[in-house]
């Protein structure tokens, strides 16, 4: 086999197994409805395929809402691409997230800005806010070693707790909302005033070939690359572990922030005190193991988790509990972790039996 027959094998394999793993996840949620009903397995299969077809893309209002619910997935999808790349595990770009929501509602209701002038400033304000909120975890794990992952959990409740006592402080009269923030910070809803869809989908796009760049046509990306993939072989290289580490924590945040400063500066236009997580970022996990951390994947994983979001309010119209749509992306998620499970033991088994040797 020749060596370009090998990497397109090795560039498809991601692909290949990542659509094995949804069409996994479809056929376990069809038994699970095979069991709950009594239509029998043709018509039960037909009625799951039409409810997910028509919640998400059977009308042109389904499916601009599919890209609505699916333009955060592309940032948050991004932000844990990058951790991954480098070997982390950034669980608080839900908390990045909120901040990058917070940021944009309060820099959004600052009057008198020029209109273009004031959506760049949201913009750039609520990535500073993701990369710094990022950054904090990142630096005590380079500085001391502590685990990415209780201290980004840690700094998602904190960005939680913290954005809803700013939101009490500085709330419109008789809401438990920031003020709707100006008109002049608000990005264009391109298809008319009665989408929801704007220009950030367009803004995802953006980063998504951006991301890719970084990661495989720069200096920095090959290094946050190397990290990821071998850490002391990085060391050894010359490489600056502890640099990089926090370097791809913010990369990371500042995506993600971007990400909450889209969807308020595009959607929801204020901030509202928040009773648990939007999710987003807990999503965004999902949407990057489907991708296989790969940026033009999340394209297709972001609509795929989108549209399974967005579907679930009209199961529930066919007789099919919404819970399926959440099966689907459990199983999904599991049939890609066992994956990952099978290729470690595959390779400590390698090293064991060359231990032997």
């Amino acid at each position: 086999m020749s060596q370009r027959k090998k990497i397109n094998r090795k560039a498809f394999s991601g692909v290949y197994s990542s659509m094995a793993s949804v069409i996994l996840g479809l056929l376990v949620s069809v038994v699970f409805v095979i069991l709950s009903s009594d239509l029998g397995i043709i018509n039960s299969i037909s009625l799951l395929f039409k409810s997910l077809w028509q919640g998400s893309f059977g009308s042109r209002n389904n499916l601009i809402e599919t890209l609505v619910f699916a333009t955060p997935l592309f940032f948050t999808g991004l932000a844990h691409s990058i951790a991954f790349k480098t070997g982390l595990f950034n669980i608080g770009v839900e908390g990045q997230f909120i901040i990058g929501m917070l940021t944009a509602a309060l820099v959004g209701i600052i009057p008198g800005i020029p209109p273009v002038l004031h959506v760049i400033l949201v913009l750039i304000a609520s990535g500073i806010g993701g990369a710094l909120w990022a950054a904090i975890p990142g630096y005590l794990k380079a500085k001391t070693g502590s685990n990415e992952v209780v201290n980004t959990i840690m700094m998602n409740f904190i960005a939680m707790y913290l954005s809803n006592y700013i939101v009490g402080r500085v709330k419109a009269s008789g809401t438990e909302a920031t003020p709707l923030i100006e008109n002049s910070a608000r990005l264009w809803r391109f298809l008319g005033p009665g989408y929801r869809l704007s220009i950030g989908i367009f803004l995802a796009l953006i980063f998504v070939v951006g991301v890719y760049f970084l990661l495989w046509k720069t200096t920095i990306g090959y290094e946050l690359r190397a990290v990821g993939f071998n850490i002391f072989a990085s060391e050894y290289a010359g490489i600056s572990i502890k640099k990089n580490i926090i370097l791809a924590m913010a990369i990371s945040g500042f995506i993600a922030g971007v990400g909450g400063g889209v969807h308020v500066a595009g959607v929801q236009h204020q901030v509202y005190s928040l009773f648990a997580f939007p999710g987003f970022g807990n999503d965004g996990i999902a949407v990057a193991l489907v991708a296989k951390s790969n940026p033009f994947g999340v394209i297709f994983s972001a609509i795929l988790f989108g549209a399974l979001n967005l579907s679930s309010g009209t199961l529930m119209l066919y007789g099919i509990s919404k819970s399926v749509s959440y099966l689907i992306q459990g199983t999904v998620i599991l049939f890609i972790a066992s994956e990952f499970i099978y290729r470690f033991i595959g390779i400590k088994r390698k090293k064991e039996a060359a231990g032997d040797e």
